[in-house]
């Protein structure tokens, strides 16, 4: 019997070849945009280039430079604007509904290459998955005046114009676009809501653990004029271009680790530990998502939504400070997340007898991923969409069990990339029945909403506020951190500033 050819497809840049796995067609490496390196370097991306032939497609793209530890792909070269497809039907004609995936990482790193966002599982289901590396840390997110804001996002908003030129040609329908993300991911995600420009590139989304991460234009710039300082450069992309951007992530990372340095004059900003994060410069992004969606200039959507119980426990953990938090910790993270000017006396009451380290968990969790994802929910519901709320209670098995319902433990769960070395790490290995039940309701709730809208449980309303608590039983039952709701209210995250 002859070996199957291998699969091609046709985009408007030319024809690319893939590879067979399993039953799926798996396409790599696939340029959206040309290597933003060279005259191109913090500009906004340019268009991908035409090719005579056939473009091998068998290999991920080289990744932005990673300010942190580098996954694979972090060497190879400057071509870092490519995208991956994995689709079980490369048909013209399949129409299959599309599931687009942005990584998380900080804003700071992170590549569509890591086996955790293996796409085979959602492809068995009957999705075409496209997985995208984006600029990250300093080429994608720092502030000059003579480059365009948040080159991140436009990076975003380029692969997905990408996919609607070309996802035909995959087996995928262009009109059945659902963009997904965690973290950072889940920020971009929350950021192309409020974009005018991302808007009818993409029908649905899924958001999970979305931070409160922007800063204001003053902040971006003095970020900017400290590295520039550090590097012996101007504060400009013209300056900056004269800097390897091995070295400028470099001092990223060196930057961060300093950042409590800098309290007095960045305040909360200087707790986070990241040294870059997205503008709100009123022009790439104009206001923070909440705000826009609120405010109605921003259009409502159906909205898949949520978060992990015990968000800020694993940095806890990995920082070794667990079992070690005092009053004084406590009062600062109060005085400096708490929503003002009444928060922390009111986490107080509400937690009355709590230790020094149950409080700043609890506001760190709240402030940063918690409260912005749900009330994401709110302000989408208000724009006219639908929303769909889950919390992750599903313990974790790394650390001894000591980090509970942790940040990014839904990922595994949410692609089945439970043997995967993340996976492994977070569920065991191997995983457990408990984490297989919760992987499976992940897994259904993902393609099920992707391919219909629905996850499988009620919408969110104001009245019941029906949320899904993803465990090894799941249940639907009101939103669970109550107390945390009340607190916050419509208080939605504001930008980080100068103090």
């Amino acid at each position: 019997m002859s070996e199957q050819p291998r699969p091609q497809a046709r985009t408007t840049s030319g024809l690319v070849e893939g590879v067979w796995q399993r039953t799926h067609a798996v396409f790599r490496g696939i340029p959206y945009a040309q290597p933003p390196v060279g005259a191109l370097r913090f500009a906004a991306p340019a268009p991908a280039l035409p090719w005579e032939g056939v473009r091998p497609a068998v290999a991920f793209g080289p990744v932005a430079p990673q300010s942190g530890p580098a996954p694979a792909g972090a060497d190879g070269g400057p071509d870092w604007l490519t995208l991956n497809v994995c689709t079980p039907d490369p048909g013209v004609a399949a129409g299959l509904p599309v599931l687009v995936w942005i990584h998380g990482g900080a804003y700071l790193s992170g590549a569509s290459s890591d086996p955790l966002y293996d796409p085979a599982l959602l492809a068995d289901a009957g999705l075409v998955v496209v997985t995208l590396n984006y600029r990250v840390g300093a080429e994608g997110f720092a502030l000059f005046p003579d480059a365009p804001p948040n080159r991140g996002f436009l990076d975003q908003i380029a692969a997905l114009r990408w996919v609607r030129a070309n996802i035909t040609s995959f087996g995928g329908d262009p009109g059945r676009v659902t963009v997904a993300g965690e973290s950072a991911g889940a920020g971009s995600i929350a950021a192309l809501l409020a974009m005018p420009t991302a808007r009818g590139l993409f029908r649905r989304a899924v958001a999970h653990s979305v931070p409160g991460m922007h800063c204001t234009p003053a902040l971006g710039q003095e970020l900017t004029a400290v590295l520039a300082d550090r590097l012996g450069t101007a504060p400009s992309a013209a300056g900056f271009r004269a800097v390897a951007p091995g070295r400028l992530a470099e001092a990223v990372t060196a930057l961060g680790a300093e950042l409590p340095e800098h309290a007095d004059r960045w305040g909360r900003f200087a707790r986070t530990g990241i040294a870059i994060c997205p503008v709100v410069d009123g022009d790439v992004l104009t206001e923070t998502p909440w705000a826009a969606l609120t405010g109605g200039r921003a259009e409502g959507i159906e909205l898949l939504v949520g978060h992990t119980r015990d968000e800020f426990r694993l940095f806890t953990v990995l920082a070794g400070r667990l079992g070690t938090f005092t009053e004084e910790d406590a009062r600062d993270a109060l005085a400096l997340f708490a929503p003002a000017p009444d928060g922390p006396d009111a986490y107080r009451a509400a937690h009355p007898g709590a230790g020094p380290e149950y409080l700043v968990e609890t506001v760190y969790s709240d402030a940063l991923f918690r409260m912005p994802s749900l009330l994401l929910a709110r302000a989408n519901l208000a724009a006219g969409g639908t929303s769909f709320l889950f919390e992750l209670a599903l313990q974790s098995r790394a650390f001894g069990g000591t980090v509970g319902a942790c940040h990014s433990l839904d990922v595994p769960l949410a692609f089945g990339t439970l043997d995967s070395p993340t996976g492994r790490g977070l569920l065991g290995d191997p995983p457990g029945p408990g984490a297989e039940a919760a992987s499976a309701e992940l897994l259904r709730a993902w393609t099920g909403f992707v391919a219909t809208g629905d996850p499988g449980w009620p919408a969110y309303e104001p009245e019941g506020q029906l949320t899904r608590v993803v465990d090894a039983e799941s249940v639907t039952v009101p939103y669970p951190e109550q107390a945390s709701a009340r607190i916050w209210a419509d208080r939605a995250p504001a930008p980080f500033d100068l103090s």
